[in-house]
């Protein structure tokens, strides 16, 4: 899913990086946010709706909507489509976060 040949456009070769997602070990790039390289890798669901569970993907990619919130290294909520990618990271999808639940 990554463009790495185009007529006018060089990509220098960066360095790869590599984090957990949802308990797997996959990789991106220097420079990748972390929802570029989870798409890169082929994947598109990043979360779902609270109510009906319907897919979300990559919308805004500009940190306006909450489509790509997920937890990162524990802490939920992260826009995952303007946090740059480190090194180690681990990345959960986020479930139930913003249900009430009432006894």
């Amino acid at each position: 899913m990554r463009i790495k040949e185009h007529p006018i456009l060089v990509f220098e070769q960066k360095n790869k990086l590599s984090f957990r997602f949802d308990g797997k070990e996959i990789y991106g790039f220097e420079g990748d946010t972390i929802a570029s390289a989870l798409h890169a890798m082929g994947y598109k669901k990043l979360s779902e709706s609270i109510h009906l569970k319907r897919p979300r993907g990559f919308y805004c990619a500009i940190g306006n909507c909450a489509s790509c919130n997920m937890i990162v290294d524990g802490v939920p909520n992260v826009r995952t489509c303007i946090t740059p990618l480190r090194n180690g990271m681990i990345v959960e999808t986020q479930e139930n976060l913003g249900e009430v639940h009432v006894e």
